[in-house]
């Protein structure tokens, strides 16, 4: 995957694609605002403050991931996540599905893309407490589904991430209160599965 490198000494919040209203009513603007501006705000600046001076100190993004503990990879774990999440959205689209390689890849591994999604959901909603789903790659090329708690990434596994749905509570309590598996399902139309295919790894 493709890392993502401090700007002088920085990690900065990530530029969302599309404007704040983009995805509503699915996810509103309002969630955007506190999900992405303040939230994963948050997240950067914390990490920002905890870097200097250690050996994390001018590391790629996935290699402080990868390799720290404590509130160094809580914080940068945050951060990775919710850029591949967010990063991976658009306006709704109808009959949105993979094609290519990637949907050929997600129907070798789960049999077809309903199921993938069923099992995707089912995945996000028996998840215990605060985390994501995740669909990743093996490095054979096969794809799997993985529960991450808290600010977990499948490359501490070493998995190629592709796509993930965050379950944290702050993601969706303003547009679907405690429905968690209601916002699963409702996200489909918004997954850009075009940057989705360009994480596969060859």
């Amino acid at each position: 995957m493709t890392k993502t490198e401090p700007k002088n000494g920085k990690f900065e919040l990530l530029v969302l694609p599309y404007a704040p209203d983009a995805l509503d009513p699915i996810i509103s603007r309002q969630t955007i605002e506190f999900h992405h501006g303040k939230h994963l705000q948050t997240y950067v600046d914390n990490l920002n403050g905890l870097i200097p001076g250690t050996a994390w100190e001018g590391k790629a993004l996935e290699d402080i991931v990868k390799e720290s503990t404590g509130g160094i990879a809580n914080n940068a774990g945050q951060i990775l996540n919710h850029n591949l999440y967010f990063s991976a959205l658009a306006p709704a689209k109808e009959n949105n599905a993979p094609e290519g390689a990637l949907l050929a890849a997600i129907t070798a591994s789960f049999g077809s893309f309903e199921q993938f999604q069923q099992d995707f959901e089912k995945a996000g909603t028996t998840l215990f407490g605060s985390g994501w789903v995740w669909l990743a790659q093996k490095k054979d090329g096969s794809l799997v589904i993985t529960q991450e708690t808290n600010a977990g990434n499948p490359i501490q596994h070493d998995l190629n991430p592709l796509l993930t749905f965050d379950v944290w509570e702050h993601a969706y309590y303003l547009d679907f209160q405690n429905r968690r598996a209601a916002q699963l399902h409702a996200l489909w139309p918004l997954v850009n599965w075009s940057v989705v295919a360009s994480r596969l790894e060859a």
